[in-house]
């Protein structure tokens, strides 16, 4: 019985993350998770947001889009749109992306349009709450 999960964060271009960590929080479509060796498994929706990641005692942070987790006692496995790791988010461009898309949504866009803005507005919201909660 081993005290780490093994934490893999997969993306439709990449595997983001992969190592074994002590513990991760998630944001789940009612709120954060937390994860911890052991836990019981299930499949949950998860929101775009913030992933927390414990490992060696310290805290590391993935700006996350919409997707799913894969949960069981010894692995988490999640499935998203977007993933970046904090020390890779470009404030500016980020906040460039939710200008553009706040403006975007005062247009008129069909339903596939609109999915796409809300879509992009969530990824660069995520990236800006990382990036500026944990500025160094």
């Amino acid at each position: 019985m081993s005290n780490l999960l093994k934490l893999e964060i997969v993306t439709p271009e990449a595997m983001t993350y992969s190592d074994e960590v002590e513990m991760v929080t998630l944001p789940g479509v009612e709120g954060e998770m937390g994860i911890f060796p052991m836990h019981v498994p299930l499949m949950t929706q998860i929101v775009a947001g913030e992933v927390s990641v414990r490992k060696d005692g310290k805290e590391h942070f993935f700006a996350v889009g919409d997707g799913f987790a894969e949960i069981s006692s010894e692995r988490v496995a999640i499935l998203t749109d977007m993933a970046v790791d904090e020390d890779n988010i470009d404030e500016t461009r980020a906040e460039e992306a939710r200008r553009q898309a706040e403006a975007r949504l005062k247009e008129h866009l069909n339903d596939e349009e609109l999915a796409t803005v809300n879509a992009a507005m969530a990824h660069s919201l995520a990236q800006l709450k990382v990036k500026r909660r944990h500025s160094r």
